[in-house]
């Protein structure tokens, strides 16, 4: 059974102000929902697996592949400045 002093516990600890009335009124609902949860011990399991989700779930990523990179060479061609194998760019700190 879900209490006045419950609820008004959990506003504090989330930081919410209730007033009087929605005090009693989060505890009635807050009871309901307590109520469902009570009917839904009572539904026999028996063989069901435990499971995360009702549909199986798949991996919808790609697979990781090794493909051809640009070379270091060709990348230092393009650059404005460097410095032996380093890109060379402006300072911004003193």
């Amino acid at each position: 059974m879900i209490t006045v002093k419950d609820v008004q516990h959990v506003a504090k600890l989330a930081r919410l102000s209730l007033t009087e009335d929605e005090c009693t009124q989060f505890t009635e609902q807050l009871d309901k929902i307590i109520g469902y949860f009570d009917e839904l011990s009572e539904v026999d399991t028996t063989g069901v697996e435990p499971m995360s989700h009702p549909i199986p779930v798949v991996n919808v990523l790609r697979d990781d592949k090794v493909v051809q990179t640009v070379s270091r060479e060709d990348l230092m061609e393009g650059a404005p400045l460097k410095e032996g194998a380093f890109f060379r760019v402006p300072r911004i700190g003193e």
